[in-house]
């Protein structure tokens, strides 16, 4: 039966797909191909999250060779819920990339843009299926590589530049990653997460393994983007194509704060790290200064695009702060944010995407009058940034009150109140758009632009509605997200 094989068409049909582009090479056909792909592999990953939630965590042995001998991938809630996230996005961005990579990519690379974008997903997929971790450091440099030649494919120079920052840190990300794997490997024999788990708890107070886990944590943190280790990432949201930016700021970051949580809550569980060794209160300490700082920096941006992506990294802060409170609501809340933070920064930088689609700009002053030129285009950026906010019937709402409800619960009132207040700071950077787009006349001379093409709002408005549609219906999201949330720490907390 086809539905034994799921876990392993997941991760080949992109890759497959990823070379035929290739061959291909027709521009139409290549992205036809990749659209096609995203929805195959978004079907897949619902019918494997049903399939958890019916009959419990699916385990694909690899070649028929069992673990730890062999290879298997290993679905459970967490996992499918996060594989959803990625193809869900996957799903959207192809038929909107059409008119917005031709618009910003050369259209004898368009073909290289398509293999590379099925390439990356295939990297995103394997680290979150794959059940080895030294199989998770291959899929990452699968998806970084990728992610590499995307940013640096459009036609802004200074993406060559972002992208050769990004190469950098992620590299050291990845070296940093797979020492910690080795020396876990040193001590225990296998590469297989589950039998990590059960041989980390023997060797825990070593300081091999106590290296190794600060080794791990500081690799990821530089993939994620935590503050102060994120410089990376402005640039290359900033002066990538529109449409892979898209693609990274709703899926990129999200796998690698996955890939945190396999390292904290499932090979360290059964020591939970976050008591023993104390690096809570580490990781509370930088998410939250990565939620003023990330913000504080968005005000006074005059590249949207730039301000968005600081904006992502007080997002990042937010779901690193509910992981870091070691309890199920705030586990909850940190998961919760990863599908939410991607349906409402894709559609922002969607909306930006049109904006440079019709403008050729992503400066502030550029987009004077757009509210009433553009009305459908940034009345969608108005309804995604209330949901950045956090208002009601949005799903900012939503992360942000679960997030509340995790420090009240952990008597955490002065860290309630910083929440609050940083989600504040968002009405300002949020609001400087607003002003310029709607209260703004264009400077004189300047040419009437017209409403985005069909074809780019549709993915746009699928996007932000999901914002409002889970955030009004916010138990569909919620249920997953909690029973993940008690998977990882027995709902002991």
């Amino acid at each position: 039966m086809i539905e034994a094989h799921l876990p392993i068409l997941q991760v080949i049909i992109p890759l497959i797909a990823a070379p035929v582009c290739v061959f291909l090479r027709h521009p139409l056909i290549t992205w036809a191909l990749a659209t096609v792909i995203s929805w195959v592999c978004l079907a897949i990953s619902i019918m494997l999250l049903q399939q958890v939630q019916a009959s419990g965590e699916i385990i694909y042995e690899i070649g028929g060779w069992a673990a730890p001998w062999g290879i298997e991938y290993r679905v459970d809630t967490l996992s499918a819920w996060v594989m959803v996230i990625v193809t869900s996005v996957g799903a959207v961005v192809t038929p909107y990339a059409k008119l917005s990579a031709e618009k910003e990519i050369d259209r004898d690379r368009l073909y290289i843009f398509y293999a590379m974008l099925l390439l990356c997903e295939t990297g995103l997929l394997g680290i979150t299926i794959t059940g080895d971790a030294f199989n998770l450091f291959v899929f990452l440099e699968i998806s970084s590589l990728s992610t590499y030649v995307l940013v640096s494919m459009g036609k802004d120079r200074r993406g060559l530049t972002a992208a050769y920052r990004y190469l950098i840190m992620g590299t050291l990300g990845a070296t940093f990653y797979i020492i910690g794997v080795g020396l876990m490997y040193m001590m225990t024999g296998t590469l297989n997460i589950a039998d990590l788990a059960k041989l980390i708890p023997d060797v825990a107070e070593t300081r091999t393994v106590q290296a190794a886990l600060a080794f791990l944590t500081v690799g990821l943190a530089i993939k994620l983007a935590l503050f102060p280790l994120h410089l990376w990432l402005p640039n290359a949201y900033a002066f990538a194509p529109s449409v892979v930016t898209v693609f990274l700021a709703a899926t990129a970051t999200k796998v690698a704060v996955y890939a945190l949580i396999r390292i904290v809550f499932t090979i360290f569980g059964g020591v939970d790290i976050l008591e023993s060794v104390e690096i809570r209160h580490v990781l509370a300490a930088l998410a939250i200064a990565a939620m003023f700082a990330g913000s504080a920096v968005a005000i006074y941006q005059t590249n949207i695009k730039r301000m968005l992506a600081y904006s992502s990294l007080a997002q990042i802060g937010y779901m690193i702060l509910g992981l870091s409170m070691n309890s199920v609501t705030g586990v909850t809340a940190g998961l919760v944010h990863l599908f939410n933070h991607a349906m409402m920064k894709g559609g922002l930088f969607m909306v930006m995407g049109c904006v440079v689609y019709r403008i050729g700009s992503a400066k502030l002053d550029d987009m004077a009058g757009l509210g009433k030129q553009m009305p459908v285009t940034m009345g969608a950026f108005v309804a995604g940034g209330l949901s950045l906010i956090g208002v009601p019937l949005s799903v900012g709402f939503i992360s942000k009150w679960t997030l509340l409800q995790a420090a009240f619960e952990k008597g955490w009132w002065p860290v309630a109140a910083l929440i609050v207040v940083s989600s504040l700071l968002a009405v300002i950077y949020i609001w400087r758009v607003v002003e310029v787009a709607y209260f703004r006349e264009p400077a004189a001379g300047q040419v009437a632009v017209k409403e985005a093409p069909f074809l780019m709002l549709i993915p746009m408005l699928l996007l932000i509605g999901a914002s409002f549609y889970f955030g009004i219906d916010g138990t569909s999201t919620l249920t997953v997200a909690g029973d993940a949330a008690k998977a990882l720490i027995g709902g002991l907390k």
